[in-house]
């Protein structure tokens, strides 16, 4: 590949090609955008079950979702003798944990400080000792099941630049010390970066997570549970304490219900307004120099990045990523381009071989929710507001929800409690930024000719354009062909936006996406776009 080349092949046969036509008999895309993650290139030779759906079987648990929380969720609940099973709209490992750079760290994007001002100084060493609870969760299940997913521990570095970072560094390092995590300074990082100051924290770890979660899969399945991919929940009902889902298969009864999904599906809940959605970017590219860290790497600039290596059939890659922004709201190809010209300034980058992006939820106050989601039937559960630390959170999610369903105490219920109310000062701010105007949409056809700003589209792109003012969702593809959609989100009824490096629509409220054709990829939304007849 040359020096300035990027990865054309998308890797998802679900979005256009180079011709602009979709392939119709792709049935199961690999994951949530058109990019190709580093990840994709692991083929798991486990395929989805098709069990006897016939009515009268209640399950003890239906976990819809098949990343690091539901399947976790899934293996922990069978471990214990519950009759499980996992509902994925897609395939495993379609959503954030098939874009998620792997990190697996003892510190999260909510620091133990601002942990403590939004509660306590007892708080915020309860949520360090969930954080390494996780961690050692993530490293008995790869050596307990010999989990071949590339697993290896790492020192953590975290540097500053300036005064003005060393200051959030000390109280990122004073902290730590405070609740307990390993922590030390430094003076030498494996970086090119200059810096002022830095710390080291032991124990840090990072894996192949399609790997990992694909030998939980293989667990959960040999202990006798299931997992149903290409098997999208439309609703859960509940009648006499037995949840229903309806799904595009068939329906599932259950005792409970996990909602791994980030937000809750269907209809509005408040969890939907406690949280912010936001896109990552990441890039993997190959070095000139073969200067690779083997550690992971974090600075504190505003947007920040980090920095780790991992091994693909015997390639090295640097794995960099940052550039994170509120989805809907930015321009997703400047982001990879500023991501790639800021590793360029400081790496001998031979090229640039795959870049994708993944969504994450940030809650009001730090902290995830998990646990009974509220306003909604006992038995129902949900873990969200993981921020930039599913990998971790994930899986300190599944063991909470878990020990509630098995009856067990969980010292963590009451800290990471979905119904608590802490709203940082400045979320309603998110929320306010979130709320684009809404209106119903009323045409079933529309005419190119009165699009005045069709031609401004490039073929392979899209735009919300003007429409006898009114607003319309128009992809033109490779070969100018017109697909036309109503933009209005069928979940909270917000305007979509189009994000030209995924191929897709995505809601700026709370994180639906959708693909060029309207189709659910991810998030809330469970009704497809409107689409619209073009004359």
């Amino acid at each position: 590949m040359e020096n300035n080349d990027q990865n054309t092949n998308t890797g998802n046969p679900n979005y256009p090609d180079q011709s602009g036509i979709t392939n119709p008999n792709y049935l199961k895309p690999n994951r949530d955008g058109a990019n190709e993650s580093l990840w994709q290139s692991f083929h798991s030779e486990l395929s989805s079950q098709n069990p006897d759906l016939s009515l009268g079987r209640v399950y003890d648990a239906l976990i819809i979702g098949a990343g690091i929380t539901g399947l976790t969720t899934a293996l922990l609940l069978q471990k214990q003798g519950l009759n499980c099973i996992v509902a994925e709209a897609h395939n495993v490992g379609f959503g954030t944990t098939g874009g998620t750079t792997a990190h697996i760290n003892t510190f999260a994007d909510t620091t133990y400080d601002e942990t403590e001002k939004a509660f306590d100084a007892a708080s915020a060493k309860l949520f360090a000792t969930a954080i390494n609870e996780a961690v050692a969760i993530i490293n008995e299940h790869v050596q307990v099941y010999r989990i071949d997913c590339d697993f290896e521990w790492k020192p953590g570095y975290v540097y500053a630049e300036d005064s003005k970072q060393a200051k959030e560094l000390d109280s990122l390092y004073q902290s730590a010390l405070k609740v307990g995590v390993k922590v030390k300074e430094t003076q030498e990082v494996p970086t090119p970066v200059s810096y002022e100051k830095a710390v080291v924290f032991d124990n840090q770890a990072q894996f192949h997570p399609l790997k990992y979660i694909t030998g939980l899969q293989k667990e959960f399945v040999a202990l006798g549970g299931t997992v149903l991919e290409n098997t999208r929940v439309e609703d859960v009902e509940t009648r006499e304490e037995i949840h229903y889902a309806i799904t595009n298969v068939k329906d599932i009864a259950a005792k409970n219900v996990i909602y791994a999904t980030h937000l809750p599906i269907g209809g509005i809940n408040p969890q939907h307004f406690l949280n912010a959605p936001y896109r990552s970017y990441v890039i993997a590219v190959k070095l000139r120099d073969e200067k690779y860290p083997d550690a992971l790497i974090y600075d504190l600039q505003e947007p920040y990045h980090y920095f780790r290596t991992h091994v693909i059939d015997g390639q090295k890659y640097l794995i960099v990523g940052g550039h994170d922004h509120k989805s809907g709201h930015n321009d997703p190809e400047k982001s990879f381009r500023d991501l790639e010209n800021y590793v360029r300034e400081h790496y001998h980058v031979e090229s640039v071989d795959y870049k994708w992006s993944a969504q994450y939820y940030v809650s009001a106050d730090g902290l995830p929710y998990i646990g009974e989601l509220p306003l909604a039937a006992k038995g129902i559960y949900a873990a969200t507001g993981f921020n930039g630390n599913g990998m971790i959170l994930g899986t300190i999610s599944a063991k909470v929800i878990s020990d509630m369903i098995l009856g067990k105490e969980s010292e963590f219920a009451d800290l990471f409690d979905p119904a608590r109310v802490k709203p940082l000062a400045g979320f309603n701010e998110i929320v306010k930024e979130n709320a684009d105007v809404a209106y119903k949409f009323i045409a079933d056809r529309l005419s190119i000719d009165d699009i005045k700003s069709l031609n401004e589209i490039e073929n392979g792109s899209g735009a919300v354009v003007e429409y006898k003012d009114k607003k319309v969702a128009i992809y033109k593809d490779n070969a100018g062909s017109v697909h036309a959609l109503n933009p209005v989100c069928t979940h909270a009824k917000c305007i979509v936006d189009w994000n030209n490096s995924e191929k897709s629509w995505d809601c700026p409220c709370h994180g639906a996406r959708f693909d060029i054709d309207g189709n659910v990829l991810t998030g809330p939304a469970r009704k497809n776009l409107e689409k619209i007849t073009v004359d």
